[in-house]
Formats: structure tokens, sequence, C-alpha cells
């Protein structure tokens, strides 16, 4: 079974400005953080549960020696939990610290330019809302750009 899948991206032009996103999957839809904020991705690690904790944090991992929280997106999104072990992690920094994102499939990493950038459409799910930073409208697909300090800080939960 491949973990990678690709999404055709639109021509960019010589002068146009091109931010690069690390693509995946969360049920149906497709997301991208910045690959600037991204450190690796990798196959689903042993998790220690961590008691009280919300429901989105799955718990801990121990990557190579740093101690990573492993939050689901599927959970955060209020999506139905279905990981059993087909799932990735995309390993990101924020802040000190590393935060393993569970999602169901890799993309490629696109090249994208403010042309296809549109602001939050107001019809997003509330659920997601508060964790979309903006859209980019791809040949046959959106793009839903994610807001990594207000998913990992959960500011919209405050």
């Amino acid at each position: 079974m491949s973990t990678a899948i690709k999404i055709k991206d639109q021509n960019v032009g010589l002068g146009d400005e091109i931010t690069q996103y690390c693509g995946f999957m969360v049920g149906e839809d497709f997301y991208a953080v910045s690959v600037l904020d991204v450190q690796e991705v990798i196959r689903p690690q042993k998790v220690t549960s961590v008691p009280l904790s919300e429901k989105c944090i799955h718990g801990l991992i121990n990557l190579r020696g740093q101690i990573v929280t492993a939050m689901s997106l599927r959970e955060l999104f209020g999506l139905e939990n279905k990981y059993k072990g087909d799932f990735m992690n995309v390993i990101v920094r924020h802040d000190n610290s590393l935060v393993a994102l569970m999602v169901d499939q890799i993309c490629d990493v696109m090249d994208l330019t403010n042309e296809t950038w549109e602001k939050t459409p107001e019809t997003i799910d509330g659920k997601l809302k508060p964790y979309v930073q903006g859209v980019h409208k791809l040949n046959k697909r959106l793009l839903i750009v994610l807001d990594l300090d207000r998913i990992i800080n959960k500011k919209s939960n405050s």
C-alpha cells in the first residue's frame, strides 16, 4: 500500500512568489502546513497514553530520545477516529517542542502561489474553521491550509 498520493499543481509563473506546503489527507479532505514547520514524516509509533488529556491527544511518543505529543486531527476536527495503525505522523516544530499530527495519508510537497489563495470560506464547518488559515484553489480540489499555532495551542477553545 502506498503512503503518498500526488496532487497536480497549477502552473507557476517565473515572477510568482512560491510557498511550499506539506500536504496530507484527513478523511476525504486535503490539508497542508508550511514545509518550514515540518521536521519529518514518520509511520505510527508506540504511544504512551496520558491520563486526563484532551480527546484529540492520543499520548506521547519517543522519537529518538525526544518526547513528542501525538495529536489526532480526526478527533480535533470532529471526525470518526478510525486509526488502527494505518496512518502517518507529520512531525511539526512549534516553539521549542515537537508535535506529531496524526493524518490518514501523506501527499506530495506542493509549490503554490498567492494567485490561488483565498480567505477561509464562511461555509467551512464550525469545528474546523478555527484551525484554518485559508485555502488554495487547485485544479480540481481545495487545499485547506492549517494554522498550527491554533491547533497546537487550541486558542479557539479558550
